[in-house]
Order: structure tokens, then sequence, then C-alpha cells
């Protein structure tokens, strides 16, 4: 099973060092780990290190591949793209990176299955600059998961969806990791959705990492005074989910 583990990671941008000793034990293939903490904390740029996008010291190990490619995707918070492409070409072309271009049966097949599972079969054919922002963001997403990566980086995928479709694709990830033994890291605004979704939680702030471990000992009332400078508190619903109450509300 594939394992992700960090050591004393970090990242500058020019001579400004925006994010540094970053370390976590392995995480293993099955698990979904968000990353979660406030506005330019260093989530984004974590990202980015992990899938080699930017150099910095520390170590970034992954290890254990079922595959031996060790594929680490990256899907960013901005989704533009070609608009030339159809949603279609462009998914098309995520899954050909890398690799010859003869085009399989099979290839087509997982595309089909893909835009199947994230319900945008309509949009196949339709160009990149004709869709919404929300609709991006699953084509996005599609073109991460057809390249079948050991290692998902997921940077705000929900930010442009409405809430029922936040919580399809969030369920439909969770799942899919648990079945093809694959790591899942996603940075998060919505807390509820770490607590709902996510086994393990990663806290970052100023570029350090602040906290991590299994997300009810991670996302705590002292924690959201902390990181967040709110009072609020942690409660179970009555179907026993725990959720952020801020004044008395969800």
């Amino acid at each position: 099973m594939v394992a992700l583990a960090l050591a004393d990671v970090g990242a500058s941008y020019g001579r400004t060092p925006v994010l540094s000793n970053v370390s976590i034990e392995a995480l293993k293939g099955g698990s979904v780990t968000a990353i979660i903490g406030p506005n330019a904390a260093g989530k984004s740029t974590l990202f980015k290190r992990i899938a080699a996008l930017v150099n910095g010291p520390g170590l970034v190990h992954l290890s254990d591949t079922d595959r031996g490619s060790g594929t680490i995707c990256y899907m960013p918070q901005d989704t533009s793209a070609n608009a030339v492409l159809t949603v279609y070409e462009s998914i098309l072309l995520s899954a050909k990176q890398g690799s010859g271009w003869r085009v399989g049966d099979h290839e087509l097949d997982g595309i089909d299955e893909i835009l199947k599972a994230l319900r945008i079969e309509n949009l196949a054919f339709r160009g990149l600059g004709q869709l919404s922002g929300g609709q991006r963001q699953l084509v996005s997403l599609a073109q991460a998961l057809v390249r079948r990566p050991e290692v998902l980086l997921m940077d705000e995928p929900t930010s442009a969806l409405d809430l029922h479709r936040q919580i399809e694709v969030l369920s439909f990830i969770a799942d899919l990791a648990r079945r093809n033994g694959m790591i899942v890291l996603i940075a998060l605004h919505d807390l509820n959705h770490a607590l709902r979704y996510c086994e393990n939680t990663i806290v970052i702030a100023n570029g350090v990492m602040a906290a991590s471990g299994p997300t009810s000992d991670v996302i705590t009332d002292a924690m959201l005074r902390d990181i967040y400078k709110i009072n609020a508190r942690i409660e179970n619903c009555s179907l026993g989910t725990p959720m952020v109450i801020v004044d008395g509300a969800i």
C-alpha cells in the first residue's frame, strides 16, 4: 500500500520563506486528510511542494507504490484551462500525459466511467469556455482522476459547488480513496466537511504546521480560538456527527 511522509518540508518564493518545517508521519493509502488554516497560511504552497512544483528544503517520500509510478496529481484552486478544448478532449489530454498518443478502448472507457461517476456526461462535448465555475471544478477533478493517482492533492475543490454537489463530491472522493487505496489531501475552509469526511487533519498557520492528527483531536474549541480567533465549540448533532457551533449556530 502506498504511503506518503514529509520530513522538515519547506518552500520559498524568491528569498521569502512561506513554508517551513512541515513533518508528518506516513499517511496510508485509503485515507483522506484535511489541510486547514486561515487564508494565506501556506496550504496551497504545501500542495505545490509535495507535487514538486516549487522547490524547498526537506523530503517528500512516497513509498510502496502499487503501480510503481508514484503518481501525484495536484488539483489547484485555479481551474482555468484552454477554452478551445472540449471537456472530453481536456480529460483525454490529461490521461495521455507522459505516455504515447495512441488511445486504447480501455482509456476511452475510463473517461466515460469518470464522466458518469461525476454526473457530467452532458458536458462531454461542450467547450471549456462555456462552463460555469462549478462545472470547471468538476472537470478539473475528472482530469486528475483519469490519471489514476496514488496521491491526490485537492486545493479547495468544492468552493464553487452548491451544497448538494459538495456533499456528493466529497462522499465520492472518500469512497474512491478507500476502494482504490489512494491517499487524498484536501484543503478545506468548511471545517464541518473536514469533521465529516476526513480521518486526519493538518493545521497550517503562518507557514508552519500548528497541529496534526485524527480530526476529532485536532479540530477543538481551543484550536478554533488559537488559529481562527473565534469563540466556538464542537458539538455532536442528533445523528452523532460533530459540528462547529459559533454563537449557538452551525
